[in-house]
C-alpha cells in the first residue's frame, strides 16, 4: 500500500529529526563534507543514472527547457558539491540568539533559532535540488523528505543514496534524508495529509504543481507560483551595459524562474536601445513580442497580447514594452509581476533608490541580471527555493529561513502577580 510506505517514510524522518536537532555543528559539517566528496567520487554513476532519465524524457517528447533542467553534467555536479562546501563555511543558525532584552521585573527575554523539524520538498525535473535541499536541511538541523519528479527518479535515487551513506558515516541518522521512490501521484497526496510528522512543505516547479500542492496540503506551504521577472532600462542607462545584462537575463538559461520574461524600456531611449538589443536577441534565437510602440520600432516582431504580460515563458521568448517613465514601469510590475525578481538599469542614483524602495518583489537589483536571484549566487551556499509570499521567508531561502525562533526567558524567582 502506498499510504503505508509514505507513513513509514514520514515516521522515520520525524524520528531522525529529533536526533538531528541535537547534532553539533561539527557533526553536521562532517556529513556535508562527506556528501560533497561522495557526489564527486561517484559522478560517473550518477550521470549514468541521469542518462536513463534523459532517454525516457526524450522518448516522451518533453520540452527542451525541461530536459535542460533534468540534465546533469560533471560541471553541474561540481557546482552543486561546491554549494555544499560553501554551506559548511556558513555559521550554523541553530542555537543562535537573535535578540535579548530585560523586562522591568528583571526577566531577561531572548529569541533562539531552532530547526523547523521535517521539511517536505516537492520538485520537478531538477535532480541538483536533491543535493541542495539535503545539504541545507541537514546544516539547519531539519530532516528532509525529497519527492522529485518521476522524470528524474533514477537520478534522485542515485544522489540520495550517496547522501544517506554520508550521513551514516558522520553519526547523523541516514533517515534524515528520505527519497520517495514512488512514481504515483497518490504518494504526494498522502504526504500532504501527514501534518503530524511533516512541519513544512516547499514545492519547486511549475505553477500547476505549486497550486496543486497548496490546494491539497494540510501542512503550511512556502511557495512561488511564477517567476515573471522584469528589467526596466531607464532613460539614464548605460546602453552597452543594458544590452549585456538583458541578454544574460534572457539567454543564459531561459528555462529557470529567475530568467527575465518582460523587458520594460523608457521611451526616451527606446529607438536607440531596442534595435541594438534586438540584434543580440536575434543571434540567440529569442522571439520578441512587443507593445504597439515596440512593434513600430521593430516591425519584424509579433505584437504582444494581454496574456504575454503575465507569461512565464521559460523559453527563448520575451515580452517587450515601451513605457513613458518609471511610474508606468512600476505600475506594470505591480499589475503583472509575480513578486519574484526585478532589476533596473540606470546611472541615476535617485531613480535606482526609488526603484528599490517602491518595487516590493522578493529580490530587487540595480544594474545587474535577474539571474543573480539565487541562493548560491547571493552567498547562501545554496537555496531551498524562492518564496514570493511574505510570511516567514521572502526571496531565496537559505539556512536561516529553514529555522524558526523560540522564546527563552531567564528568571531569578519571578512570579506573575497580575
Amino acid at each position: 500500500m502506498i499510504s503505508e510506505k509514505i507513513l513509514k517514510i514520514s515516521q522515520e524522518a520525524r524520528n531522525a529529526s529529533r536526533v538531528l536537532a541535537k547534532a553539533t555543528s561539527s557533526m553536521k559539517n562532517n556529513a556535508l563534507k562527506r556528501m560533497a566528496e561522495r557526489i564527486i567520487r561517484n559522478t560517473d554513476r550518477i550521470i549514468s543514472a541521469n542518462k536513463t532519465d534523459l532517454e525516457e524524457a526524450k522518448n516522451k517528447g518533453l520540452k527542451p527547457s525541461l530536459i535542460d533542467r533534468l540534465t546533469l553534467t560533471p560541471e553541474r555536479l561540481q557546482i552543486a558539491a561546491a554549494g555544499i562546501m560553501e554551506i559548511i563555511s556558513l555559521p550554523d543558525p541553530v542555537g543562535a540568539i537573535t535578540k535579548m532584552w530585560r523586562r522591568p521585573n528583571g526577566l531577561v527575554v531572548g529569541r533562539m533559532r531552532i530547526p523547523i523539524g521535517v521539511i517536505l520538498i516537492i520538485y520537478e525535473a531538477r535532480p541538483n535540488v536533491t543535493l541542495d535541499a539535503a545539504g541545507l536541511c541537514v546544516k539547519s538541523g531539519n530532516a528532509v523528505i525529497l519527492r522529485g519528479g518521476t522524470e528524474a527518479l533514477n537520478s534522485n535515487r542515485a544522489i540520495a543514496g550517496e547522501l544517506k551513506k554520508a550521513c551514516a558515516e558522520s553519526d547523523i541518522p541516514a533517515d534524515a534524508v528520505q527519497i520517495v521512490p514512488i512514481r504515483e501521484r497518490e504518494a504526494v497526496l498522502e504526504l500532504l495529509k501527514l501534518e503530524e510528522y511533516i512541519d513544512l512543505v516547499i514545492p519547486r516547479g511549475g505553477e500547476s504543481l505549486i497550486r496543486s500542492v497548496v490546494e491539497n496540503s494540510r501542512i503550511p506551504v512556502i511557495k512561488h507560483y511564477k517567476g515573471v521577472c522584469h528589467i526596466f532600462v531607464d532613460a539614464n542607462a548605460d546602453l552597452d551595459m543594458a544590452v549585456n545584462i538583458c541578454n544574460n537575463a534572457k539567454v543564459q538559461r531561459p528555462g529557470v524562474c529567475n530568467a527575465m520574461e518582460t523587458l520594460l524600456v523608457h521611451r526616451a531611449i527606446a529607438k536607440k536601445f531596442l534595435p541594438a538589443m534586438e540584434k543580440e536577441y536575434r543571434k540567440a534565437g529569442v522571439k520578441l513580442r512587443g507593445c504597439p510602440e515596440t512593434v513600430a520600432i521593430l516591425p519584424g516582431i509579433n505584437k504582444a497580447t494581454e496574456d504575454d504580460w503575465y507569461a512565464e515563458y521559460l523559453d527563448l521568448i520575451l515580452a517587450v514594452k515601451v513605457v513613458k517613465d518609471m511610474d508606468e514601469a512600476i505600475q506594470h510590475i505591480e499589475k503583472y509581476g509575480s513578486m519574484h525578481t526585478e532589476s533596473i538599469i540606470t546611472r541615476d542614483y535617485k531613480n535606482a533608490m526609488r526603484f528599490v524602495n517602491e518595487v516590493n518583489s522578493s529580490t530587487v537589483l540595480i544594474n545587474a541580471s535577474t539571474r543573480f536571484s539565487d541562493g548560491f549566487q547571493l552567498g547562501l551556499g545554496a537555496e531551498i527555493g524562492i518564496s514570493t509570499s511574505k510570511i516567514h521567508a521572502f526571496g531565496p531561502m537559505g539556512l536561516e529561513e529553514l529555522t524558526t525562533q523560540k522564546f527563552i526567558i531567564y528568571g531569578d524567582g519571578q512570579i506573575r502577580e497580575s
